[in-house]
Order: C-alpha cells, then structure tokens, then sequence
C-alpha cells in the first residue's frame, strides 16, 4: 500500500470516528434534555374568588396549592388573610402557608426559593403545582428570579429610620411614590421595612426598585409557567371586598388581632401594618365606642379597594400576554374557565 492511500484511509478513519462521536453528542444532548416541568400560576386581586377557583381546580386535575400570600406564612394570622381552612387544607394539600412564626422575618428571596423547592416537591410526587396568590412582587420574582439589590448600608438605614422616627412612615412612603411609583403600588403605605429598604436602594445606587436587573429578563427556564390573571369589573369586586370585610369581623378578626397582640404583632413591621391588621390595632388604641367601631368597618373596607387597586395597577404593568392570561370572572362560568386552564397545561407550548 502507497503513502497516498494510507493517507486516505487515515482521512476517511477520522472522519468516521468524527461522524460517530458528533452523532453520539447529540443523542447524550437528547436523553438528557428533559421537559421543562409544568407550573399553573393563578393570580389576581383581593375577594375576586382565585383561592377558591384554585382548589377546585387542584381537586380536578391532581394538584398542590403553593400560597404567594406575604401573610398567610405567618401562624394565627387566619381570618384576616383569609386562609384556607383546615378542611380545604386536607382536601388538597397548601405549601408556604404557616411556616412563620411572628418573630421572624419573611422576603421576597425567601418566597423565590421556598416555592421553588414546593414545586420540586410536589413534582416529584407527580402531581401538579398551582401557584396561588396576589403579591405581584413574589408571583415576578418566582417566574424570574428575584432581583439583584445591593449589600445594606449602616449609615444610610440609620439615616432612614432616624428620620421615619422623626417625620412618620407615611411620609416616606409619600417620597417613595414620587421616587418609585411602580414599586410604592406594589406594597402597603405603613410597610416601614419595604419602604426604608426601597428608598435605601434607590440612594445607593440611583436606581428605582422597580428597575432592578433580574437575574433573568426571560423566564425561568427550569420551569414552563402557565400563568392566568383573574379578575372582576371593579365595581363587582368592590363589592365582594366590602362583604369580605364583613364577613371576616363576624368571624373574630378582632378577637385574632387581639390574641396575635400578645405574641408580638406589633414588633412585625409587615404584618401588623397588613391590611385589616393595621387597622384592628388602631380600633382597639380608643375607647372602642360604636363610632370609633364604624371608623374601623370604614377604614378596613377603603384600605381593601386600594389594595385590590394596587394590585391591578401591578399586573396591568407587569403581566400581560403572553406572559399571563386574563380572565373576567363575572363573563365565563368556573367550569369553562377550568378547562380552559386544564386545555392549555395539556396542550399549550
């Protein structure tokens, strides 16, 4: 044999062992590219009936509930967040709900990651997470990753709470809504943690909260986020937060504030500024007389409809199609709206 040909032969050996190791690539690429898992998100406003949709829709379809409420984590505060019930509870299995005590502290990188790792979970038991809730802030951060804010500054918290202390919360949250109005509509005007860490954000780095960079501008990618928006004509919704309020105080929001009082609500800067909270500890501070019990009922309500309108305001801005799909309550029966969502996890791309 020449010089030439076992050159060739060398060559063509090559090729074929090039040929079998780029095939043998692509088929390792293939079996261990796996389908992104699939996570139903259902959010919207305060009293529009998403939590009770999502538990018949879990009972339907064989799925877990993950909460992305910002109070419901807490023990003993029920009523006035309108946590599910122990029967509810044991018909469908809830996640994120009751794993804080009041002394603690709870976030939004807590949220991303604990719900992240309910979904794991709940995966593995080949069932079907369905995120529930309306915090916009957590529902963004979990389909996003949370966003990227800088160490905290000693001096410039010092400076902030020095000065919360001296002119009041209210105050600052008004220069956080001249500063940052998406992020001041996206938490409740009292929130003295939220609003001092926002404003000491924004002077560090000169940036809006809202602005922050994501750790991804696209969705996550581990999971596919089949995500609905429901929601109801304002005037209808309106009216289901007022009889919610109603409702609640029937059921002993007042008697739950007051047992919550003494394992340390107050010292909460969130959760006693929560809405019906806040308001409950300001009724019971006066003589407690049916004037001052009206002024309560009234404050509860109009701080429910602002909430419910915050949160309108958040989800009109951040999520919109395709990310999410919107659904008016009052036109489509639960049962169409069901199978709509159980169509599109089945077989939406």
């Amino acid at each position: 044999m020449n010089n030439s040909n076992t050159v060739v032969e060398k060559e063509e050996i090559e090729r074929i062992f090039h040929n079998f190791a780029l095939e043998a690539q692509k088929q390792i690429s293939a079996n261990f590219q796996q389908p992104r898992k699939k996570v139903i998100v259902i959010a919207g406003p305060t009293a529009t009936g998403k939590s009770s949709f999502a538990l018949k829709l879990a009972e339907t379809i064989g799925g877990e509930i993950v909460s992305a409420d910002s109070m419901q984590v807490y023990r003993g505060m029920d009523i006035g967040t309108a946590k599910p019930n122990a029967k509810e509870r044991e018909s469908v299995a809830h996640h994120l709900i009751d794993i804080r005590d009041l002394n603690e502290t709870y976030n939004v990188v807590d949220f991303y990651f604990e719900a992240r790792q309910a979904c794991q979970l709940i995966l593995s038991k080949n069932k079907i997470p369905i995120i529930v809730g309306g915090t916009g802030f957590y529902i963004h951060s979990l389909i996003y990753g949370p966003p990227s804010g800088p160490p905290s500054s000693p001096e410039i918290r010092k400076q902030l709470e020095d000065e919360c202390q001296e002119i009041g919360v209210e105050a600052l949250y008004k220069r956080l809504e001249q500063l940052d109005l998406p992020y001041a509509h996206s938490i409740t005007k009292n929130d003295k943690q939220k609003i001092i860490r926002a404003l000491e954000i924004i002077k560090i780095t000169g940036k809006k909260v809202s602005k922050l960079p994501w750790k991804s501008k696209k969705k996550m990618q581990n999971y596919d986020f089949r995500c609905w928006y429901l929601y109801r004509p304002r005037e209808n919704l309106y009216k289901r937060i007022e009889e919610r309020c109603d409702l609640m105080i029937s059921e002993g929001l007042l008697e739950e504030v007051i047992n919550l009082e003494k394992n340390g609500l107050k010292e909460n800067t969130s959760a006693s500024q929560a809405i019906g909270y806040k308001q409950a500890l300001e009724y019971l501070r006066t003589e407690r007389t049916s004037e001052d019990f009206n002024q309560f009922v009234q404050k509860f309500k109009q701080a429910s409809r602002q909430y419910a309108k915050r949160q309108e305001s958040w989800f009109s801005k951040y999520s919109q199609k395709p990310v999410f799909n919107w659904v008016d309550l009052d036109l489509h029966d639960d049962e169409m709206i069901k199978q709509l969502i159980i169509n599109d996890y089945e077989m939406g791309l």
